[in-house]
């Protein structure tokens, strides 16, 4: 009893010492390194955090929402109330869910992440689509990525989807398959396409590859990505995964773009 109470003295006693080491490596880099806000890059407290005029400027995405589109209510319609547009067009994914509303804001912090390699900006947006898209996460078996071309993926160095579908996964305890869904025609950028340009810019241009097929089969899978747009993007992955077997697809994002044909998109 006692070299039990002992071991597990020991084992407090160096997890207290290990947090301490990370407190005070943290502290030293915010020394050399003052945190700034990902958004406007004043001075905040602590690092991969958003300063407080930043943070309530964000327009958050809560129930009553759209079961389908995930779009906003102006009140509570009930479980599992569609919008008009799912009931005219519904789209091939099942459910959709994200974080913020897409606007002024918004589209620093993800410029922050996507444009200007600020990488601790994932972890911020990581945290908010955990929130909002806590159900779609506990109902997954996977959790896929939206894919990059490689020659994309080459220019750019990384893919902001995976840098925040890895520690979704992570989080929710879910596997984490980025190699279930590729992208084999290299498109061009959906910057400044409308709605029917971007569902041909994406048609055919996802795969699934053979070797990938078993791991879908009767699975519920979740996509991620860091923006909404028109949805061509979502719907085109959701038709390959679902003709692949996929027997549930739905898509969690960071941002979602409410009225895409009155906003200068540039994501």
């Amino acid at each position: 009893m006692e070299d039990e109470v002992a071991e597990a003295g020991s084992k407090f006693q160096f997890a207290n010492l290990t947090q301490l080491a990370r407190n005070f490596g943290r502290s030293l880099i915010d020394i050399i390194v003052p945190p700034k806000c990902l958004s406007c890059r004043m001075a905040v407290t602590q690092g991969s955090s958003l300063c407080i005029s930043c943070w309530q400027n964000l327009q958050f995405l809560e129930s009553p929402v759209c079961d389908v589109m995930g779009t906003p209510f102006a009140y509570d319609q009930g479980a599992g109330a569609l919008s008009a547009a799912a009931l005219a067009d519904p789209p091939p994914w099942d459910r959709a869910r994200a974080a913020i509303v897409f606007d002024q804001h918004s589209k620093n912090l993800i410029h922050a992440l996507k444009y200007k390699d600020h990488h601790e900006a994932a972890l911020m947006m990581v945290r908010m689509m955990a929130r909002s898209g806590r159900e779609l996460l506990a109902e997954a078996d996977l959790i896929v990525p939206v894919p990059l071309h490689p020659t994309r993926l080459w220019k750019r160095r990384f893919n902001q989807a995976a840098l925040l579908a890895k520690p979704l996964a992570q989080i929710a305890a879910k596997k984490y398959a980025p190699d279930v869904l590729v992208r084999n025609v290299a498109t061009r950028q959906q910057v400044g396409l409308d709605q029917k340009a971007r569902q041909k810019n994406v048609k055919k241009a996802f795969q699934v590859p053979q070797s990938k097929l078993s791991e879908l089969k009767g699975r519920n899978v979740l996509l991620i990505d860091d923006v909404r747009t028109t949805g061509a993007t979502v719907a085109a992955c959701a038709e390959v995964l679902k003709k692949a077997g996929a027997t549930q697809v739905n898509s969690l994002s960071f941002a979602l773009v409410l009225e895409p044909r009155r906003f200068h998109i540039d994501v």
